[in-house]
């Protein structure tokens, strides 16, 4: 296999976080995220860092996944919706609050560890946060969690299975360009250290911050 390396000198790096910062600035003074986004493309575009016969075909690509990303968003959106109609997560609630005797710290462990379990078989928090959101937000203000605390328990939840799972781009990024050569196992290889240097401290420091905040 022909090898190629790809260097990145100072002036690459500089580009690339002005456009971060510009966008990030941008998007929170004119509290958009279209015109920060764009400022951030046009300096990419702008600087010839993005060669301009790519933009089309760059500005497509990042516009297919975000629509794909909106497509999961609202189909798992619509999901919650109906459990919130068949007015049953209130009762599912209420009976998780009295089987761990309204304990914070089991009932954060708990959520943390079924967002885990959930996130991992779909393999995208976008589809799992919304879903989350109906039961566990209910959860945590009948355990007492402040809402800086269920926002961590939330959040968590839905990226903990992300990085995880087999079934994520998280993973199967990685694992197609390191399979280059054959011997790259997508399981053993990429997905389980995936979990064990990123998952378990995720879960460990999502627990401790629901407990602190």
């Amino acid at each position: 296999m022909e090898q190629v390396t790809v260097a990145y000198n100072p002036m690459t790096l500089g580009i690339a976080g002005l456009a971060i910062a510009a966008a990030f600035i941008i998007q929170l003074l004119l509290d958009s995220m279209i015109i920060g986004a764009l400022a951030g493309f046009l300096i990419f575009s702008v600087s010839g860092i993005v060669k301009w016969r790519e933009t089309d075909d760059l500005f497509t690509e990042g516009m297919k996944m975000m629509a794909m990303i909106g497509f999961i968003m609202i189909a798992a959106s619509g999901f919650a919706e109906v459990l919130k109609a068949t007015g049953q997560v209130r009762t599912l609630v209420e009976s998780a609050a009295a089987w761990i005797d309204h304990s914070k710290a089991i009932g954060a462990l708990l959520m943390l560890l079924v967002g885990l379990m959930v996130t991992i078989g779909i393999g995208s928090s976008f589809s799992t946060v919304p879903i989350l959101a109906a039961i566990f937000v209910p959860l945590c203000v009948q355990l007492g969690f402040s809402p800086m605390a269920i926002v961590c328990i939330v959040g968590t939840a839905g990226a903990l299975g992300d990085t995880g799972s087999p079934a994520s781009d998280s993973t199967l990024g990685p694992t197609s360009g390191l399979n280059i050569d054959g011997q790259h196992h997508h399981i053993w290889d990429t997905v389980v250290p995936t979990f064990l240097h990123y998952n378990l401290p995720l879960l460990a420091f999502g627990w401790v911050a629901a407990m602190v905040l």
